[in-house]
């Protein structure tokens, strides 16, 4: 008995701690200082592979997949220049804010278009999305998409603007269309520029 009652920590450790229970039954140490053998081994083996892991393996499990669905995707969004139609003092056009995903993965996460307008032109919706909204005392207009866009595909905000009336006939530049987005991995073609023309009276509104 003495030579087993020394031996209870050499066997908590064994992979088949059968002789362990057979001490505590023998009744030496009680079971606070001789604990039952399924417990910690249980306890101890995932212990190193995962640190912190407190919650068990199933809470480990669960936190790593809503990390790779957090996952940004590999994804180039690129903004495409298109100058809006022509238009006469006073009159209306619309920007198309064109955005192409160039992959090679689908975006995993929301992406920002924001159009800034140039002087004397004023955003006038409906804005399509229904998700833009307009800031910076009406000179942007934000507008934000849902993931999902695959590669090769592409989202195009559409806002209407009015020309104020005493713009000058000519090229009126100062517009941009710009991209942000957590999945873009290139930011060199994340904005463009457009101007936008002002016609003659004769050209209508």
């Amino acid at each position: 008995m003495t030579v087993l009652a020394t031996d209870p920590v050499w066997a908590l450790r064994r992979p088949e701690p059968r002789p362990a229970v057979e001490v505590v039954a023998a009744g030496a140490p009680s079971p606070s200082t001789l604990p039952a053998p399924a417990t910690p081994t249980a306890s101890t083996l995932p212990a190193p592979a995962k640190p912190g892991a407190g919650s068990g393996a199933g809470s480990t499990a669960g936190s790593g997949t809503a990390e790779a669905a957090a996952r940004p995707s590999d994804s180039d969004l690129e903004v495409v220049r298109i100058d809006p139609d022509a238009a006469a003092p006073g009159g209306t056009t619309t920007i198309h804010a064109f955005v192409g995903n160039g992959g090679p993965e689908t975006t995993a996460s929301p992406f920002t278009v924001a159009i800034t307008l140039p002087e004397g032109v004023s955003p006038e919706g409906p804005f399509f999305p229904s998700t833009c909204q307009v800031v910076s005392r009406g000179r942007v207009v934000r507008c934000v998409f849902a993931p999902g866009l695959r590669e090769g595909r592409s989202a195009t905000a559409l806002i209407p603007v009015r020309l104020a009336p005493d713009l000058p006939e000519g090229r009126l530049s100062g517009g941009s269309v710009a991209v942000r987005s957590a999945d873009d991995r290139y930011e060199g073609n994340n904005r463009q520029p457009f101007d936008i023309t002002v016609a003659g009276t004769a050209a209508g509104s």
